[in-house]
């Protein structure tokens, strides 16, 4: 078998860059982004000087992943109040910039409160964009902090449901520090496990149409030197199969207030098979991505993407002809459906682990308190 063995040596950073970072040259304040399309190949930065260049930003999957989406929110606010544009505007373009992901309005929100609240109290609007910015950079330090809590509860979990070690962890997507303040959610679990010499395997879903699993988990587990195995999504079932996976481990964009969760589209299938095969399938997101607002998994806007990202491939630059920048791989004319998440219903949740802790049996009742558990903490 052609995989990544654990490596010994110092664990590195995925990337010496950060992810998003704020900036203020001569020439005004900036929100320099490590444009994750780009990834593997080559590390490279966008620099966003006002709000429509980070929604276009976000659009493009250029920084995505539900906490690190929240953080840019609040970024993009900072930034539009600190370069005089109309703060309202550019929040509400921010905020429908990727409509599944949760963390993306709370943090848009979070920073435009913190801006109208001090703009009421002084009528100083330069005033009032420090606090907005404030508010972004409390949000940056509270997501790292949620990512090393968040772990510790996962680590847990896992020692809990699979004593001894040895575990084969499957994940989907990319939930490491390239969507997170820290180092991630369900990767930061695995990451832990690593650490603590109890990963046995990382099974690396690629993640169709556009491979965040193999251009971006693989990169970060090869950073960490992590014992790591890519493949693609329809393969996981034989894994199962064969009885090679302990525990499913991904994040997740909104969860509903019934725990329904919404994730990168293929979450809801790797769930039924989890289920079938009596391996816990476990959920971590920090408690900004439950919405208690949303009732259900039914009432979740599940994002809709371009048709070309599935028709087509991506290539180096100068070798695309399609429309979306690639090259062909289907028809012309050909339709795609391309989702960008499904939801899985709470009764295929083994756990929901936040860095409040961990929620199992997931139900409305148990997510209530957790929500209210955390109001209590930040408050307090």
């Amino acid at each position: 078998m052609a995989d990544q063995h654990a490596q010994s040596g110092e664990d590195k950073r995925p990337t010496e860059i950060p992810v998003i970072r704020w900036e203020e040259p001569p020439e005004g304040p900036v929100v320099v982004l490590l444009d994750q399309t780009r990834l593997p190949a080559e590390e490279v930065e966008l620099v966003c000087t006002d709000a429509s260049a980070l929604v276009e930003a976000i659009r493009s999957l250029a920084v995505r992943g539900a906490p690190l989406l929240g953080i840019a929110g609040a970024y993009g606010v900072a930034l539009a109040a600190a370069r005089g544009f109309e703060v309202e505007e550019a929040a509400r373009a921010l905020e429908g910039a990727r409509p599944t992901a949760v963390n993306l309005s709370v943090g848009v929100r979070r920073a435009e409160s913190a801006y109208h609240a001090e703009l009421a109290r002084t009528g100083d609007s330069g005033a009032a964009a420090t606090a907005a910015l404030a508010a972004a950079r409390t949000l940056h330090r509270e997501d790292a902090e949620a990512s090393t809590r968040m772990a510790a509860h996962g680590l847990a979990l896992l020692d809990e449901l699979l004593p001894g070690g040895g575990q084969r962890i499957l994940t989907h997507c990319n939930s490491g520090s390239l969507v997170s303040g820290g180092e991630g959610t369900a990767f930061a679990v695995a990451l832990a496990a690593h650490r603590e010499g109890r990963l046995r395997r990382l099974w690396v879903d690629e993640t169709r149409p556009l491979l965040q699993g193999a251009r971006l988990t693989a990169y970060e587990a090869a950073r960490h030197g992590m014992a790591y195995t890519l493949l693609t999504d329809n393969a996981a079932g034989s894994l199962f199969a064969a009885g090679q996976v302990d525990a499913v481990l991904i994040g997740a964009d909104r969860i509903a207030a019934d725990g329904s969760v919404a994730n990168k589209v293929g979450s809801y299938p790797l769930a039924v098979l989890a289920r079938y095969h009596h391996v816990p399938f476990i959920v971590v997101a920090p408690v900004t991505t439950v919405d208690p607002q949303t009732p259900d998994g039914a009432s979740i806007e599940v994002e809709q993407r371009p048709g070309f990202e599935v028709t087509e491939v991506t290539t180096p630059q100068g070798a695309a002809t399609g429309a979306g920048g690639g090259i062909p791989v289907a028809p012309l004319g050909t339709q795609a459906y391309n989702p960008a998440f499904d939801v899985t219903p709470p009764e295929l949740v083994t756990a929901i682990v936040t860095e409040e802790g961990a929620v199992s049996p997931v139900t409305a009742e148990a997510l209530a308190e957790l929500c209210a558990r955390s109001r209590q903490v930040t408050t307090g």
